[in-house]
């Protein structure tokens, strides 16, 4: 029996992602299977480590359906890790560094063991026997251990998600979902012969796909961190791995169409998700690469990363590209509010089933059941709270949502969560937090406040205030004072009414922003302040990027709006503009107008030959 037929036979049963991984190492032992450009595993060598460590986890205690924290950067161990955590058994909770600690507590409390880089596991105030420090080398490890029977409809991950009642909701996705998914995907193209891109973090479910949807098929995981640094840095990485496919963001996608980045010149397919895909950005793509495969996928976690799928092509960019159809074995059908079907072109909710459906919220019985309902006619589904039309052919369209959720730069964001938390804040009486547009291309998650009497909120200390609570992608990008929040006339919050108000451009509270009346249309420009040469040049990038003017060296990037997806934009700005390279970390740190002009102004002191 040849590879293709071994894979097609096991994935119509309910072969797991070890089963199909272990197939190619039994009859592609020499393939590819993981790079990050320094060290390469083949199919052997990566089923051979993860049985090693995999013995490891089982000397620690770890016992069958038991959860693992997974605290690991990119890299060949990262998926040598989560294979591991398979093998002996155990499901694995993706975590990253950068949450606060209490969020980090949340996400591990139930878990048996912490796997992740001896540094990172340092500063976590977790007993030492549910420790574990992955070593440098497997030579440390207990000889490898037969692979654990994984039934299908236990928990292979679990994967936290924006919850509207402050607290994160844990989504339990089982193996078969995994397997369904990865094996043999009809919307894209993944051969023995590709290299996929291995960049999202661990946390994002978009990940998954990068991982398992290779390793499924023969092909290999080339595992990047580039995207961190600067967006050439993840083109050149891109080349330098030799990647042929790869999974971004809708927003990170706008960003590289607008830059026109080479990464285009060298990927032969792209998979873009998380948010409405920009016909403009898709159209300029396509026409100046034509044979790049462009699939626009859509879905959310408890439907393991994508439900539905669309081959872009040029004819699709008249308007807002579809989100397509259902693939690999889900299903999708379109209700109005009483849970009847619609007509084909009639808007209504978007509710998901099939194989690939999530168990439901570890520990949440209440929100399993308000989400995850059993239909009459279609069997187990999830309402997804989008609203989308079906066309003749079954293509389906998205229109929006029926309740409060965002997207922001591929993040589902529960705005309850954060305004949960700034209501914790003793300067704050009431909070909201909407989505506003700018540009077209830069969504910003703006915090509107009321503040609690006698006081005004400072940006700095609620951004820490969130820090320690939230995410780095639940902090607000721009804020902005109210008197009272605006109410329609059934009593409720105008969540629309602020979407639309005009963005504080000065990134700062003062109680100047009570001031409920309207600018006057005739005020003068606003005076450049006494900006050095050097701030004046940095200003004029950063008004390029926030589409405004930067007129105070006090100017604070994140208090206008800015965010790290726009610095990465701004950093590759001034290395272009000016000729010097700064890195993402060290731009952020800055912050200010000043700071970031401080930095420049420190590397071409450095580099005497750039200012000749």
């Amino acid at each position: 029996m040849t590879e293709s037929e071994t894979t097609a036979t096991m994935s119509s049963t309910t072969a797991s992602m070890v089963d199909l991984i272990t197939s190619h190492a039994t009859t592609a032992p020499n393939a590819l299977a993981v790079s990050d450009g320094e060290t390469y595993l083949t199919y052997r060598e990566l089923v051979t480590s993860a049985a090693r460590l995999a013995a490891a986890l089982r000397e620690r205690g770890l016992e069958h359906g038991q959860a693992v924290g997974l605290l690991v950067p990119h890299s060949v161990r990262a998926v040598v890790a989560q294979l591991a955590v398979w093998w002996a058994g155990g499901y694995y909770v993706p975590l990253d560094p950068a949450y606060p600690a209490a969020r980090l507590h949340t996400m591990t409390a139930a878990a048996a063991l912490l796997v992740g880089d001896a540094n990172l596991l340092a500063d976590r105030a977790i007993p030492a026997e549910r420790v574990l420090a992955l070593a440098e080398t497997d030579d440390t490890y207990p000889e490898p251990i037969p692979a654990a029977l994984l039934a299908p409809d236990t928990i292979a991950y679990l994967l936290y998600t924006s919850g509207s009642t402050g607290e994160p909701k844990p989504v339990a996705v089982p193996h078969r979902a995994v397997a369904t998914l990865s094996a043999q995907p009809e919307y894209v193209t993944v051969t023995a012969r590709d290299r996929v891109l291995y960049h999202s973090p661990m946390t994002f479910d978009a990940s998954m796909f990068e991982v398992w949807t290779p390793l499924a098929n023969g092909a290999a995981v080339v595992a990047s961190t580039a995207d961190r640094h600067s967006l050439d840095g993840l083109a050149a990485d891109v080349q330098r791995l030799g990647a042929t496919v790869a999974m971004f963001t809708t927003s990170l996608f706008h960003h590289l169409a607008a830059r026109r980045s080479p990464i285009f010149d060298v990927l032969r397919t792209v998979v873009v998700g998380g948010e409405q895909l920009s016909a403009q950005h898709a159209r300029t793509v396509l026409r100046h690469r034509p044979w790049l495969e462009l699939v626009n996928g859509y879905g959310p976690t408890e439907a393991t990363t994508f439900a539905t799928a669309h081959r872009v092509r040029e004819t699709d960019c008249a308007g807002p590209p579809p989100i397509g159809r259902p693939i690999q074995a889900a299903t999708a059908v379109v209700l109005d509010e009483h849970g009847a079907a619609v007509a084909p072109g009639e808007q209504g909710e978007l509710w998901l089933g099939g194989a690939r459906l999530a168990l439901g919220y570890l520990g949440r019985p209440e929100l399993t059941a308000e989400r995850f309902i059993d239909h009459p006619s279609a069997g187990r589904l999830y309402r997804t709270g989008d609203v989308v039309s079906a066309r003749p052919d079954g293509t389906l369209d998205f229109h929006g949502r029926v309740d409060d959720q965002v997207k922001v730069r591929g993040y589902r964001i529960e705005p309850a969560e954060i305004e949960h938390a700034l209501r914790g804040h003793p300067r704050v009486a009431d909070a909201a937090v909407v989505v506003q547009h700018p540009t077209p291309d830069n969504a910003l998650l703006t915090a509107f406040l009321v503040p609690a009497e006698g006081h005004c909120p400072d940006v700095t200390e609620l951004r820490e205030h969130l820090a320690g609570r939230l995410p780095a992608h639940l902090v607000p990008n721009a804020w902005q004072l109210l008197p009272e929040m605006p109410l329609t006339a059934h009593g409720k919050l105008d969540r629309r009414a602020l979407a639309v108000r005009p963005l504080d451009t000065h990134g700062k509270l003062d109680q100047q922003a009570l001031d409920e009346r309207p600018p006057s249309t005739d005020a003068p420009a606003p005076e450049a302040r006494d900006l050095t040469p050097i701030q004046q040049a940095v200003a004029e990038v950063w008004a390029r990027a926030l589409n405004h003017d930067i007129t105070d060296p006090a100017a604070d990037f994140l208090g206008l709006g800015g965010h790290s997806l726009m610095a990465l934009g701004i950093v590759e700005d001034l290395h272009e503009d000016l000729g010097v390279k700064l890195s993402l970390a060290d731009f952020l740190a800055a912050q200010t107008l000043s700071g970031v002009a401080a930095l420049v102004e420190q590397a071409l002191r450095s580099e005497p030959e750039l200012v000749r």
